[in-house]
Parts: structure tokens; sequence; C-alpha cells
């Protein structure tokens, strides 16, 4: 009982100091100040060693059911119409990535001295926690994955739109975050919406039921007509802090400790992947006569859930950046199990 207490109180301290990061960061104008706060206090605290209690993965899909939620009001029936209009574009982008990744898979095996089949999984972009169970599965050691894939995605996160404001500037966009108004009925239809397509995916067992879930059904609801009334700004600050508090967690200080050499190889490779992605997509921007911003965060080697965040917060195309977001989960998710054990497989044929 003490045990617990004590992780109760933990826990409630990291998430009021976590809050209390998401202020000052609103208050000095950063981007995703509710995200990138939590983030950098929660990853602070765990690498300093100071904070060392576990944060409950269990609480990350409360975030993402709310974003996704969100994220589904924004199909709307001309949008989706736009998005079939640039179905080439959408699929072009997400194999460009693939092939990317693979390019820098490939040179983070080298530098890192480690396994073909450990360093696609440590690099190609997707779920964490995901990746560490394909590891576990194929007998990899998921450490460096985990930390790699979380590296990759705190970068986006944070450097994504840091960027975008340094070369556009940093006007005030805190009221494109805005949600919508307290309304018991239309936020309570939302919250149903987004519960049972989470349930339903979870039962499926389809990939990132606690996004793609709730992303459907909201996007089914806002296309047919039915208009669920958006989260109201407090609920989705909350829904950010938990995201943000989560993702900093993982850089716990024995982790970057035992890693060592891949620690630095894991930051180089996440930089330079980010770096290529970032120049195709201005440069599919370029061809295609789309807003730069749109295409950097389409084809961010970032979570989906983040990188919709980021596209409402910075006010750009949110159902174009999730679109093509989405295309990439949809193409990478089914074909990257069978490519790694490919891989494994032809490792263990060539090993003495």
């Amino acid at each position: 009982m003490s045990t617990r207490l004590n992780t109760v109180l933990a826990l409630a301290a990291l998430y009021g100091l976590a809050t209390c990061a998401g202020w000052v960061f609103s208050n000095l104008g950063v981007p995703l100040p509710w995200m990138i706060g939590p983030l950098v206090l929660s990853a602070t605290a765990y690498i300093s060693g100071v904070i060392t209690v576990k944060v409950p993965v269990k609480t990350r899909p409360f975030g993402q059911m709310t974003i996704a939620a969100q994220v589904g009001l924004a199909f709307t029936p001309a949008a989706l119409t736009a998005l079939l209009a640039l179905a080439p574009l959408l699929i072009g982008a997400a194999l460009i990535t693939a092939v990317i990744a693979s390019i820098v898979a490939v040179l983070t095996a080298r530098m890192g001295n480690m396994r073909l089949a450990q360093s696609f999984l440590a690099t190609f972009p997707t779920s964490p926690v995901e990746a560490a169970v394909m590891a576990e599965k194929l007998n990899i050691d998921s450490g460096p994955i985990v930390l790699s894939q979380t590296m990759r995605i705190a970068a986006v996160v944070i450097l994504v739109p840091l960027t975008i404001y340094s070369v556009d500037g940093w006007p005030d966009r805190s009221g494109l975050i805005r949600g919508g108004s307290f309304d018991l009925i239309g936020n309570g239809f939302l919250a149903l919406l987004a519960i049972s397509g989470a349930l339903l995916f979870k039962k499926l067992r389809l990939s990132n039921p606690y996004f793609l879930g709730p992303l459907a059904f909201s996007a089914a609801a806002a296309a047919t007509g039915l208009e669920p009334t958006a989260f109201p700004p407090l609920i989705l600050s909350a829904a950010q802090i938990v995201l943000g508090t989560w993702l900093g967690s993982v850089f716990r200080r024995e982790l970057l400790l035992k890693g060592g050499r891949l620690v630095v190889t894991s930051a180089i490779s996440t930089l330079l992947l980010l770096g290529i992605v970032s120049a195709v997509g201005v440069g599919l921007a370029a061809l295609f006569d789309l807003d730069w911003e749109i295409l950097v965060l389409g084809v961010a080697p970032g979570g989906v859930t983040e990188m919709a965040l980021t596209a409402k917060f910075l006010g750009v195309d949110l159902a174009l950046v999730t679109a093509f977001q989405l295309t990439r989960i949809f193409i990478f998710m089914p074909n990257i199990p069978w490519v790694i054990a490919a891989i494994d497989r032809y490792e263990k044929r060539r090993r003495p």
C-alpha cells in the first residue's frame, strides 16, 4: 500500500510539473506548448534520475483517442474529394519515405555495429511499442529500438514546429489550437465515437487502434453531417500533457547509459532521416504547387497522433497532413513484419 501510494504521489507531482511546463512554454509562445513543455520536463527528470517511477503506457490511449476524434472532424465531404485527387502523391510520398528509411537503416547498422534487422526496426517510422514487439518475436534486443523510435518521434515533435516557426516567423497561433465549447451532448457524442472506434479496432486487432478507430468513427460522423461538437481547449491540453509526459518518460537514465555508442548513432540517424525526408517534402511541394508546410508535416517520420496535432496547432491542412501519415501507416504496417523477418533470415544464413 505504501509503495502504491508513493507511486501515485510521484505521478501526481510529475503531471503537476508537466502542466506547469506547458503553461511556461505557452506564455513563451513556443509551438505546441502543452506537448513540448511536458516532453522536455519529463525527459529531463528521467534522464537526470530525479524521477524513476514508470509512467503507465495505458495513459497514452487517452491522448490518442482525444486527438484522433478531434482530427476526424476535419474529414468533411469536400476534404475527402480533394484527398482522392491527390492519392498518387500520397502513395508516392510513402514509397519514397520507405526508400530513404532503408538507406538510413543500412548506414545506421554500419555506424552502430547493429544487426540489419535491428537497424531497420529502429529506423522505419512505426510505433515504438509495435517495433519492440516485432523485435522480441525475432529475439532481437528491443532496448535500442525503443530508444531510437522514441528519439525519432521526440525530435520530429520538437524540431519540425520550431523549424516552421523559424522560417515563417514567430506569429501568435495560439488561437488555432482551440477546440469547441463545453457541450455535454455534443462532446459526449464525440467521446462515445472515440471509445467505440477504439474498442472495435482493438477487438479486430487492427494496428494503432486507439488512433485509427476514433479517427474512422469521427470522420464518418463528420462526412455524413452528424457534426459532433469538438472538444474544448481544456481537454485538448490535457491530452497533450499526457502524450508529452509519456513520451519524455521513455528517455530513462539507465537506457541512455547502457546505450553508449548506440545513443549517438540513433541521434545521427534520426536527424539524417528527418533532414532528407523534409527536403523531399519541400521538393514535392514545389512540384505539385502545395504549401511546403503541408508536405513537410505529411512526410515527417513522426507518429500520426503527434503530426496531426502539430498540423492543427500550426493551422495547416489537417486532413491532408493526416492523410499523408495514414497512407504511410497503411503501407508500412502490413509489410514491415515480413520485411524484417526476411532480413533476419538472410542475416542468419550468412552467419558462420
